[in-house]
C-alpha cells in the first residue's frame, strides 16, 4: 500500500530538471565566472602593473616560485589560501554542470580513476621536493600549479580516449573490444612515453650522478601497469578507462623514480642528505587509515550489495525526482530501498572510504612528521590547530612534539562529520556529479598532502 502511495506521490510531482538543462543558479555562477575572467584578463592588460606586480604576484606567483628554488617549502598566507579555497569551490560548482551536460561518467569506477590521479600528484610533488626536476619545470610540481598541470593532462587523455573509443561504449562483444585495444592501447603507450620524455628525462641530464636502473626499471613496469590494468577494465566507458590506465601507470612511474632515489640518492639544492628511511611511519600514516576503512567496507558492504541489487545508488534518488518531492513524501519513503539501505551502503563505496583514508592519513603525517621528525606545517589554519596542541601540550606538562596530535584529532572529527553528512544526504540524479567533484576537492586537500607528507617521510628529503 505504501509502496503503491510513494509511486502516485513522485509520478503526480514535478519532475526534476534534465540533465541537459541548467539550473538558475547553475547560470548565474557561470556567467559570474565569464565576467571576473573577462575582468581579471582585461585588469592584466590595462592596468598590470595594479593588478599583477601589486597584486595576483605577491599573493600567488611569489610564492609558488619560492617553494621551486633551493629553499624550498613557501609557507601559505591567508590571502592566497581564500583564493585557492574559493577558486575550488567555484570549479566544483562550474565543472559539474558541464560534465553533467556533457554526459561525463561519475559512477565508482570514475571515483577510482580519479582518485589514482589524486595519488600522482604527491608522488611527483615528492620529486620535486628531492629535487629531481630541472629548474626550468620546477614550478609545475608546485601548488596549486601542479594540481593546473595534472588536470590538463587528465583532460587532454580523457579526450582522447572518448574520441578514439568511445564510439563502442556499451558494446560487450571480443570483435568490438578487440577494436578498443588496437584504438586507445596504442596512444596510451605514445602518451605515457611522451609524459616520460618531456617530464623525466631532462632531469637525467641534470642529474648525471645518478643511476639509471630502478627509473629504467619503473619505466617498464609503468608500460606493464598499462597493459595489465587496460585488460581488467574491460567493459569501462572508454573515458574512464583511459584516465585509470594512464593514471594508474603514471603512477608507476613516478614510484620508480622514487626507488631510484633510496638506491642512489642524487645531489639536493637544499644540501640534505639521506641518512636513513624509516619504515615505521608507513604502518602509522597508512596502516591505521587501512584499518579503519577495512572496517568501514565490512560495515556497509551487505547494504551496498542489495541497493545494487534493486537497481539503485546509494544516496541517489529515482530518475526525475526532485529532493523536495522525496522529503515531502515524508513516511512513504521509508521502505524505500534508497532510503533503507543507503546510510550503511555509502560506507562501502569508494568515494567515502577514499575520503576517510585521504584524511586520515594527512592527519597521522602531519602528527608524525611534526612531532616526531621535525617538519613544520605551512597552512596558516593547521598551524594554528598545531600551535593550540602545542599550548596543551605545555599546560598538561606533555614533553614530546609540538602539538600536532591535536591536528590528527580535530581531523578525525572533521572526516567523521563529512561521512555522517554523506550517509544523511540524498541528492537528485543530476547532482551526482555534484558529489563526486566534492569527494576530489576533498582528497585534493586530504589524501594529496597525506601522501606527499608520508612520501618525504620515506625518503627523507
Amino acid at each position: 500500500m505504501s509502496t503503491n502511495a510513494l509511486e502516485e506521490h513522485l509520478e503526480n510531482a514535478e519532475p526534476a530538471l534534465p540533465d541537459s538543462e541548467y539550473s538558475v543558479y547553475e547560470k548565474i555562477a557561470l556567467w559570474a565566472v565569464l565576467v571576473l575572467i573577462a575582468a581579471v584578463a582585461s585588469g592584466l592588460v590595462l592596468a598590470n602593473e595594479a593588478v599583477w606586480d601589486e597584486g595576483l604576484k605577491p599573493i600567488v606567483w611569489d610564492p609558488v616560485t619560492k617553494d621551486a628554488g633551493a629553499a624550498g617549502d613557501a609557507g601559505y598566507s591567508p590571502e592566497n589560501t581564500t583564493i585557492y579555497t574559493a577558486s575550488m569551490l567555484v570549479s566544483v560548482i562550474i565543472l559539474q554542470a558541464l560534465f553533467r551536460k556533457a554526459d561525463v561518467p561519475c559512477d565508482d569506477r570514475m571515483t577510482i580513476a580519479l582518485v589514482v590521479w589524486v595519488c600522482l600528484a604527491p608522488v611527483m610533488r615528492v620529486l620535486e621536493d628531492a629535487d629531481f626536476f630541472s629548474a626550468e619545470m620546477d614550478v609545475l610540481f608546485i601548488s596549486p600549479l601542479i594540481h593546473l598541470h595534472l588536470a590538463a593532462w587528465l583532460i587532454g587523455i580523457a579526450m582522447l580516449s572518448q574520441w578514439l573509443a568511445g564510439k563502442w561504449d556499451g558494446a560487450t562483444t571480443d570483435r568490438d573490444e578487440q577494436k578498443v585495444r588496437l584504438a586507445l592501447l596504442p596512444s596510451l603507450m605514445i602518451a605515457l612515453m611522451f609524459h616520460w620524455g618531456l617530464l623525466y628525462q631532462p632531469a637525467y641530464i641534470v642529474h648525471d650522478e645518478m643511476g639509471q636502473a630502478w627509473a629504467m626499471g619503473g619505466l617498464l613496469a609503468a608500460f606493464g601497469m598499462l597493459l595489465w590494468s587496460f585488460i581488467k577494465t574491460r567493459h569501462w566507458p572508454a573515458i574512464t578507462r583511459g584516465l585509470f590506465t594512464f593514471g594508474a601507470a603514471s603512477v608507476v612511474l613516478g614510484l620508480g623514480h622514487w626507488a631510484q632515489f633510496l638506491a642512489t640518492p642524487w645531489a639536493q639544492e637544499s644540501g640534505r642528505v639521506l641518512e636513513s628511511t624509516p619504515i615505521w611511519p608507513l604502518f602509522v600514516v597508512l596502516g591505521i587509515p587501512a584499518v579503519v576503512c577495512f572496517f568501514m567496507y565490512r560495515a556497509g558492504v551487505e547494504d551496498l550489495h542489495q541497493l545494487k541489487l534493486t537497481g539503485h545508488e546509494a544516496g541517489v534518488l529515482p530518475v526525475g525526482v526532485r529532493l523536495d518531492t522525496w522529503e515531502d513524501a515524508g513516511d512513504l519513503t521509508k521502505n524505500h530501498p534508497v532510503q533503507l539501505l543507503s546510510k550503511k551502503g555509502l560506507l562501502a563505496t569508494p568515494m567515502v572510504l577514499a575520503m576517510v583514508f585521504g584524511q586520515l592519513c594527512d592527519g597521522f603525517a602531519t602528527m608524525v612528521g611534526i612531532d616526531s621528525f621535525g617538519y613544520g606545517e605551512k597552512h596558516p589554519v593547521s598551524d594554528a590547530v598545531i600551535q593550540f596542541g602545542g599550548r596543551l601540550n605545555d599546560s598538561w606538562g606533555i614533553e614530546y612534539g609540538e602539538g600536532a596530535w591535536l591536528f590528527t584529532l580535530v581531523k578525525a572529527g572533521l572526516i567523521g562529520a563529512i561521512v555522517w553528512l554523506f550517509s544523511e544526504m540524498k541528492v537528485e540524479q543530476r547532482q551526482r556529479h555534484l558529489r563526486v567533484l566534492i569527494v576530489l576537492a576533498v582528497l585534493i586537500v586530504g589524501l594529496a598532502p597525506g601522501l606527499r607528507d608520508i612520501g618525504r617521510l620515506t625518503l627523507g628529503v
